[in-house]
């Protein structure tokens, strides 16, 4: 019996850490899910975007343009 427990516990462990690594390595091979597809109202690649500039000194100049 005192050799009995060591040798089964070794074993399960092998096999616990071999299905461990088994499971590691099958979600490393996973592919990558597909892109998801441009909404139809982004903007082309190399179209002008309009958009807001939120700098400091550009919100400070603003303000004091308003009173």
């Amino acid at each position: 019996m005192d050799v009995l427990f060591p040798i089964l516990y070794l074993i399960v462990f092998a096999v616990l850490l071999g299905g461990s690594f088994a499971l590691m390595s099958q979600g490393f091979r996973r592919p990558s899910p597909p892109a998801a597809p441009r909404h139809p109202e982004a903007p082309k690649p190399g179209e002008p975007v309009l958009y807001v500039d939120l700098q400091r000194e550009r919100l400070e100049a603003l303000y004091q343009e308003a009173s």
